[in-house]
């Protein structure tokens, strides 16, 4: 009899094993595909460390987490710094200086200020509809049509008109001369890819690759399930199904040293079928000779395929708060991930709500 049963072995149940191994419960993993960390996992091609399942790039203000990680690898320095092509021209992202300089031929913040309100102030958008209405009432119809709106229709499989306008709450624009996507206090890569993370939180636990839920889940040889599928699964689709997009990718190993230049390339024109190119050798300030890219093509997604990106409109939204009441009354059950818990996590949020679920058994197993 194991004290937990973890089902996935990406951050969420990999992090909650090696607490609770740590302290002395006897846990068994299991995950479906034939390898440990999820969506994490890279893989060593051409002595390049590709992001399998898309780019990775760690960041947060959680110093608390940072150093966490860091226990487990050595982190570069990589800053997250991508680039759009539409058509023949290229912009720096995110929306800053660098871009509206390109874009328009300005130079100062103010400047960049005042073509953005004359922009805005022809649209006469009060109470945006959609997420078309919304973009452009945050950042006017140059930026929308060349850097927004194809990305995002690709994205969703969607006229932006017919999407929700609180998909876009928000478009930073930033008025200074600054490339760094994300604002956190701590960004990297694990130098050495992220499986050797993994590899270290599940060492002395018992692992199952290859192996379903389904094939275990009538027997009972845990006291308490840790889930990190997809919610509605668990529940065998009772409720109906959870919606989601996927992420088909196109590999190639190139005889060049570099292909791109940068790590993320944006393509924003709704005429190019993919939305980005992942040079991944970037991540690590590779010398290798050859390099490995990858073509992300985003998908509907369908029985078969994997799950990436939770739909969370006023439907999903309100059919996952039903399957939560359903989990809520399962106290032998643990529903965490971004599956599990139906929402997007930035990395460094899976391993803090692991932390707390963690934290939670325990005191519960006090009281």
């Amino acid at each position: 009899m194991y004290d937990y049963l973890i089902v996935g072995s990406g951050l969420f149940g990999a992090v909650f094993a090696y607490e609770m191994t740590g302290r002395g419960r006897r846990c068994l993993v299991i995950d479906r595909r034939s390898h440990i960390g999820g969506n994490c996992y890279t893989e060593l091609v051409e002595g390049i460390n590709v992001h399998k399942y898309g780019a990775h790039i760690f960041h947060t203000s959680d110093r608390e987490i940072w150093d966490y990680v860091n226990r487990f690898a050595e982190f570069n320095n990589y800053i997250n710094s991508p680039v759009a092509i539409y058509g023949d021209e290229l912009y720096n992202l995110p929306f800053n200086m660098n871009t509206f300089s390109k874009m328009w031929g300005v130079k100062t913040p103010s400047e960049a200020k005042a073509k953005i309100a004359e922009q805005l102030a022809g649209l006469n958008i009060t109470k945006p509809e959609n997420l078309e209405e919304q973009a452009l009432s945050l950042v006017g119809p140059d930026v929308y049509e060349k850097l927004i709106k194809g990305y995002t229709e690709k994205q969703w499989g969607r006229k932006c008109s017919e999407l929700p306008a609180f998909i876009i709450k928000r478009l930073p624009l930033r008025f200074t001369y600054d490339n760094n996507y994300f604002t956190d206090r701590f960004q990297g890569i694990p130098i050495g890819g992220y499986t050797q993370i993994f590899e270290k939180l599940l060492k002395g636990t018992e692992l199952r690759l290859d192996t379903d839920y389904s094939a275990l889940k009538n027997e009972k040889i845990a006291k308490k399930t840790v889930f990190t599928g997809c919610i509605d699964e668990f529940f065998e689709y009772g409720l109906g199904r959870l919606e989601y997009r996927s992420v088909r990718f196109e590999n190639e190993i190139l005889d060049t040293d570099n292909f791109q230049g940068n790590a993320v390339v944006n393509y924003t024109s709704a005429d190019i079928p993919y939305t980005r190119i992942i040079e991944h050798k970037h991540f690590e300030f590779g010398t290798q000779r050859s390099t490995v890219i990858s073509r992300e093509y985003s998908a509907e997604w369908c029985s078969g395929a994997e799950p990436y990106y939770p739909i969370n409109d006023g439907r999903n939204t309100a059919l996952y708060s039903e399957y939560a009441k359903l989990a809520g009354s399962r106290r032998d059950v643990i529903f965490g991930g971004r599956l599990g818990m139906y929402r997007y996590f930035d990395m460094d949020k899976v391993i803090r709500a692991a932390l707390d679920a963690v934290e939670a058994e325990m005191k519960q197993r006090m009281e």
